[in-house]
């Protein structure tokens, strides 16, 4: 087991509104849930000395004007009035959303900073965004571009439709994971969707994007921030909120054979590298966890983390899903909170804090009974990712 884990705790959640298109400028968003989580943890600015995030623009040819389409350490030390010299600072360009809150964890076991203020800001251009617009294909995009196969989007659609011939998968098994993760975004305010139920007819009679991929299998994009405040245990005991202790996590570092880009052939493999760091660091396993919040970018990323985590064994997710079982009322209540799907796409933020709120007791109308141990990872287990357990008691 990992010598920090329950060492350090997050202690503050904060949103700032989630919006197809905002009126504000995406840093003033960043700011809003900045403040909203110092508020929330009980912190004043000024104690808040160490700054992580993850600043990746989201998509294909993005922007990188800082507060409009990423934010980042800079734009946030310039707007923030926190403490007069920040400590430490790091901005992650790999791994996703559970890397930065990662390094917070290691730079307070490291004594280096007392408090960290961790946030994610994705911004949502208007009209089309990452589509293909060259007369050229060069490189790999050669292979497949004048085929027509230029966007994530299709990648997916691959490797899913390679799944369903594999097993036996098929569209109607895989309705039942966005139409439950709709209901449970109906109980949760923030949500993009919060009061637009789905009902399964709803689903299967949606577009397709990339057959056999709907509308409704894609993250919802949205303009809006969440941030984490973390501190030390000992710190901890002192604030307003119950703390969510950090109990263990991992990364994807497997070596990977060179690919274009998704596929299915390693999913189990790449998965199994973040999801084994998890289990050994945390010393609990999949059997121990009282909900998962699994990445969900597109509908069948979910079913391959329940594979490759281990909480079904591989090919079967899509039946382990079924008749309830993932439902809040469930067995492994899964995306209690809605998800990217129907919450808004955050790259994992909002896995993250949900996870924060069932181990605290403060999900509300989502809440599952007596949770003490939650999972929450991030990205997609055929490429990248990372990933925490969060625990109520250290």
């Amino acid at each position: 087991m990992w010598t920090g884990r329950g060492k350090t705790a997050i202690v503050g959640v904060g949103y700032s509104a989630l919006t197809r298109h905002s009126q504000k400028p995406l840093g003033v968003l960043a700011l809003d849930a900045c403040h909203a989580a110092m508020t929330d943890a009980g912190v004043a600015p000024e104690q808040v000395d160490g700054l992580a995030t993850y600043p990746d623009a989201p998509f294909l040819g993005a922007g990188s004007r800082d507060g409009e389409d990423v934010v980042s350490v800079v734009y946030i030390i310039n707007h923030l009035p926190l403490a007069p010299d920040i400590r430490w600072y790091a901005q992650i360009e790999t791994g996703m959303i559970a890397s930065p809150v990662i390094e917070a964890v290691h730079a307070l076991l490291a004594g280096v900073c007392d408090y960290v203020l961790v946030w994610r800001a994705l911004h949502q251009p208007r009209g089309r965004y990452g589509a293909w617009s060259s007369t050229r294909a060069s490189g790999e995009a050669q292979f497949m571009a004048p085929y027509g196969c230029t966007s994530i989007f299709q990648w997916h659609a691959m490797a899913w439709q390679r799944y369903m011939h594999k097993y036996g998968a098929t569209r109607e098994h895989l309705a039942t994971f966005p139409v439950n993760s709709r209901r449970n975004a109906n109980l949760n305010p923030r949500a993009f969707f919060y009061t637009t139920p789905m009902t399964r007819d709803d689903y299967l009679s949606s577009r397709w994007i990339a057959e056999p991929l709907c509308l409704f299998d894609c993250d919802i994009p949205i303009e809006g921030c969440v941030a984490l405040v973390l501190t030390t245990a000992e710190r901890a005991r002192d604030l307003q909120n119950p703390p969510a202790y950090v109990a263990g996590y991992g990364q994807n570092t497997s070596r990977r054979r060179t690919l274009f880009q998704y596929a299915l052939d390693d999913y189990i493999a790449c998965g199994s590298s973040l999801a084994n760091k998890l289990w050994s660091s945390s010393g609990l396993g999949p059997q121990d966890m009282d909900a998962a919040e699994l990445y969900d970018g597109f509908s069948p990323s979910t079913l391959y983390w329940l594979e490759a985590a281990g909480f079904c064994p591989q090919g079967e997710a899509y039946a382990f899903i079924q008749d309830g079982r993932i439902a809040l009322e469930g067995e492994l209540p899964v995306n209690t909170f809605g998800g990217s799907l129907s919450e808004g796409r955050l790259h994992g933020m909002g896995h993250i804090a949900e996870a924060v709120f069932q181990v605290t007791g403060r999900a509300e109308q989502r809440q599952i009974p007596g949770a003490a141990a939650v999972c929450a990872i991030d990205g997609s287990p055929m490429l990248r990712g990372s990933g925490l357990v969060v625990t109520k008691a250290p």
